[in-house]
């Protein structure tokens, strides 16, 4: 009670009152100009002194951070935007294998900063065939659907511009000892032996229902059905095999556990339908040279065209709400007029609400030397594979996730490719999980490997005709048939293997909607345990999605905390010379351009046929 008196005490009178934010917006005739030109410098940033005074200090260059940074910079407002790292990305950082051995050093020390992450173990075989500033390691890979919010800001904001993307089609599920490319389209559907005329039917009714299950028509169903699990519903409505099940759930869906209720899995299966045909015959991109982190660093970058400053290697030590000013732990000191954002990750000592680390997700990143191109379709460099629960030796009761990156994403030199495994089962379980996921991908790597000495010959079954006449492999990796029997005649060479835990207070059930919890966010001390750093938002830890799903709700919470509403949030006419043009990159039509969004084009033929005639079966 006494620190609410103190602080009503210390409140100005309306009439000595500063102007808010909002009362301080430039007008349109004097904001900043809307175009954004390309930035040198921003990789590193040296000033001679910190700036004594800034309207919001925001703490952590992670990829919230970056994009509320140039949220408030493009709005008027005047931000220091520092971080204790000597590197842009903090949480959601890209890395060096020098800067990935000091963070694990740090991570296994609890250093300050750091508190996120625990029990990191790095395994190096053959230090010599490492250098170190080939690699761009992700600590928190993501993909990029096509249709998706944080796209469509980096296209209007034209952050995009700073990076180049490429693309994802290839997308298999690890079933029964043997992998295989989800048929997800219509044409694959349609020509795919395995399928019985059954399953086809009932495939195509479950997709047409992902796109109308929250109709007006459908809303007594879903309140029926909505809250319930879907592997149950799916089973009961549609008769479908547990394989197709897992191959819907968790591979296009990318459903983070079989919990998962129906309303919540339709919803990520449609995100994986909508986004095919909006910029190509593909539904995910992903940055190349980097994931998070490079996002982050085009973010700081329009940041700091609107003016945001930067400092990086600045840990602060204490905030004083009663006189706003913020300690760094050189001894600099800055008055902060409204508010100070941090990093859960860089909380300064002694923090008492921060963010609770709730949850976990357990990673394990692998270089490898081989190009796997085997797991890419023709012209790309990534792929997704997912193992459904129950298909490991391990017995695994959540699914494990894998993005895979080879060195056509400008990540790993020539003939070398990453592994990103990726699991929600805690501690040793998990990491179990991923050994025994790792052994199955390096089994069939050497099955299929072109210098694996194991030949496939590729069928008629394994080859469409698309209406344009060109051909398409449908079993781009030929992973489909069983490799119990093999016995591999070389071993896979490791070059680097990372295994970590990292938390984050966001339920992998919310991760993909991604409102935060605002309760942990600390607003002039309520809702938190009074502490050095009592007036401090804090933003969350990443979620275990692997998709950027969330980000932007998050942003958006904590400027609407900061301002007031996120009316204005990126109200800003970036112009642009050649507005059609797009970002680099292999997309067709590009990103920036105007490629119209055809939500069932993956499902319903051009001329409003369902199906085709040869299918010979009616709904």
């Amino acid at each position: 009670m006494a620190a609410s008196v103190d602080t009503t005490l210390r409140r100005p009178s309306m009439a000595e009152r500063r102007p808010s934010m909002a009362e301080r917006r430039p007008s349109m005739n004097t904001r900043r100009p809307s175009v954004i030109p390309h930035l040198a410098g921003i990789e590193d940033p040296v000033f001679p002194s910190t700036p004594e005074d800034c309207d919001v200090l925001i703490c952590g260059t992670g990829l919230v951070e970056s994009i509320l940074s140039a949220a408030l910079s493009w709005a008027g407002t005047n931000v220091l935007h520092v971080d204790s790292n000597p590197y842009y990305g903090d949480t959601t950082a890209t890395m060096t294998i020098e800067q990935i051995k000091a963070w694990c050093h740090n991570v296994n020390l609890n250093t300050p900063g750091f508190h996120g992450f625990a029990k990191a173990l790095m395994y190096i075989p053959r230090p010599a065939k490492l250098n170190s500033r080939d690699y761009s390691i992700d600590l928190t890979p993501r993909l990029l659907f096509a249709k998706s919010d944080l796209l469509s800001l980096m296209v209007k904001s034209r952050v995009y511009r700073y990076l180049e993307f490429q693309s994802i089609s290839n997308f298999h599920t690890f079933e029964n000892d043997t992998f295989g490319k989800m048929s997800s389209s219509k044409e694959e559907i349609f020509t795919d032996q395995s399928l019985s005329l059954a399953t086809k039917r009932s495939l195509m009714k479950l997709m047409k229902f992902v796109f109308e299950y929250d109709s007006e028509g459908n809303k007594q169903l879903m309140a029926e059905f909505g809250p319930t699990p879907f592997l149950k519903f799916v089973n009961d409505k549609y008769k479908l095999s547990d394989a197709q099940v897992n191959e819907l759930c968790f591979t296009l869906g990318l459903a983070p556990t079989p919990d998962i209720s129906t309303l919540a899995a339709l919803a990520r299966i449609r995100r994986y339908l909508i986004s095919f045909n909006v910029y190509g015959s593909f539904p995910a991109l992903y940055s190349k040279f980097g994931g998070p982190g490079e996002l982050s660093q085009g973010f700081c970058r329009s940041a700091a065209v609107a003016g945001a400053t930067y400092k990086l290697d600045s840990p602060i030590k204490s905030y004083d709400p009663s006189t706003q000013k913020v300690t760094f732990r050189d001894g600099t000191k800055v008055n902060v007029a409204e508010k100070v954002v941090c990093s859960a990750s860089q909380a300064p000592e002694g923090a008492k609400n921060v963010p609770e680390r709730k949850h976990q997700v357990n990673r394990l990143i692998t270089i490898v030397e081989r190009s796997c191109k085997e797991w890419f379709n023709e012209g790309e460099s990534a792929s997704v594979v997912v193992f459904p629960p129950k298909s490991l030796d391990s017995m695994n009761n959540y699914p494990v996730q894998v993005i895979i990156m080879g060195a056509g994403s400008g990540c790993c030199p020539a003939g070398q490719c990453i592994w990103y495994l990726s699991t929600i089962e805690k501690d040793q379980r998990g990491r179990k999980d991923l050994e025994s996921a790792l052994k199955k991908m390096e089994d069939s790597i050497l099955r299929e490997s072109e210098d694996g000495g194991f030949d496939v010959d590729l069928t008629e079954d394994d080859v469409i005709v698309r209406p344009d006449g060109s051909l398409s492999v449908i079993n781009s990796v030929k992973l489909g048939k069983s490799f119990k029997e093999f016995a591999p005649k070389e071993k896979l060479t490791y070059l680097f293997k990372l295994m970590f835990t990292q938390f984050t207070s966001i339920d992998p059930l919310d991760s993909h909607t991604g409102a935060p919890s605002t309760t942990s966010f600390d607003d002039n001390g309520k809702n938190s345990i009074p502490g050095p750093d009592q007036g401090i938002l804090y933003s969350q830890m990443p979620s275990t999605e692997i998709s950027y799903d969330g980000v932007l709700a998050e942003v958006r919470a904590l400027y609407t905390k900061i301002v007031g509403s996120d009316d204005d949030f990126f109200d800003v006419d970036f112009e642009d010379d050649d507005e059609n043009s797009s970002p680099s990159g292999p997309p067709a039509g590009g990103v920036g351009a105007a490629a119209g969004l055809q939500d069932e084009s993956a499902i319903i033929d051009e001329d409003g046929e369902e199906f085709k005639d040869e299918m010979d079966f009616e709904l």
